[in-house]
């Protein structure tokens, strides 16, 4: 039943056109006859051939496992975000990851936003390349002393954030935002303003692009119903857990550190992740719907928080005695 089941992991992953038979005898380096009797379960797959076929196929044999009992999940990590090269690996990887769903409207992207999704802060303004600084600043230890003014992010790096920026612009989307959704950004500002790491005119700047992001996603809501839905979550958190759906599988991506991602491809546990996206959204305003007036309730809220922390850095301008 296990090799039964190993084997069919490999079928997902190989091209439909191509022999299961051929694809074996090719990893294993063995003859066709030797790997049809390994397929047809004539002879069992040794531990190291299996082994030697989870490494070329890119499979965790723990995946073995989790078909069998629900509890037992089989995941994929992400690679760690710890510098600027990191950082643009880390930008590649998600276009060309997400490139293929282009477009497609048989594929959904369920995004629960405890935070900026990072589609929206990957652009060549102020506000993109302070997230940047923020995330490298916490995860490289040689941006420790930086200054956001000494902070010059390579030209690929920038490239590569924008291109992933507008490509989610062509996914089918939908995001749930709670009321905390920005708060993070706020703080994030707040806090290296007052550490002295940015200086008021850049702050005020950030600010700025954060309302024109917020203005442009109030406008999105109205312009590309087609491909994007908008919920306002009032009485949940939101917890950056994403969900992708295509019509041959589904991945739940779920965060453990800033940037990094569990992924799990888990029928059971993906079922259940959607259900509870489902919960959230039918206890959810789809602001894509509703009338001008919610519309305004939810985003004049945001408006208000970044009002209130541009009076706060503006008030410590005026108050400096020194």
């Amino acid at each position: 039943m296990i090799q039964e089941n190993f084997l069919e992991l490999i079928k997902k992953q190989i091209n439909s056109k191509n022999s299961l038979i051929d694809e074996v005898a090719t990893a294993l380096d063995i003859s066709y006859d030797a790997a049809h009797r390994r397929i047809s379960k004539k002879s069992k797959l040794s531990l190291e051939e299996g082994v030697t076929l989870a490494k070329y196929f890119s499979l965790s044999i723990d995946q073995l496992f989790s078909s069998e009992d629900e509890h037992i999940v089989a995941v994929k990590k992400t690679a760690p975000v710890q510098d600027m090269e990191s950082l643009l690996a880390y930008y590649e990887n998600s276009y060309n990851s997400l490139s293929p769903l282009i477009n497609n409207k048989d594929v959904e992207m369920i995004y629960s936003a405890k935070d900026l999704p990072i589609f929206y802060t990957s652009d060549d303004n102020l506000l993109s390349k302070f997230k940047m600084y923020v995330w490298l600043k916490i995860m490289d230890s040689d941006l420790g002393d930086v200054r956001f003014t000494g902070f010059n992010p390579s030209l690929s790096l920038l490239e590569a954030a924008k291109r992933l920026g507008n490509m989610y612009n062509d996914l089918n989307s939908v995001e749930i935002w709670d009321i905390t959704t920005i708060n993070s950004t706020l703080k994030q500002i707040h806090f290296y303003f007052e550490s002295n790491s940015l200086s008021s005119k850049d702050a005020l700047e950030i600010c700025d692009d954060l309302q024109k992001l917020i203005q442009r996603i109030s406008k999105k809501i109205i312009d590309q119903k087609d491909n994007f839905k908008f919920y306002y979550n009032e009485l949940l958190l939101m917890n950056n857990r994403v969900l992708v759906k295509t019509p041959t599988e589904t991945s739940l991506y779920v965060p453990f550190t800033i940037l990094s991602y569990y992924r799990t491809n888990d029928v059971i546990t993906c079922n259940q992740a959607e259900h509870f996206l489902n919960i959230q959204m039918d206890g959810s305003k789809l602001l894509s719907t509703a009338g001008e007036k919610e519309r305004n309730l939810f985003f004049n809220k945001m408006y208000k928080k970044i009002d209130a922390l541009r009076s706060l850095i503006a008030a410590k301008n005026v108050l400096e005695f020194e």
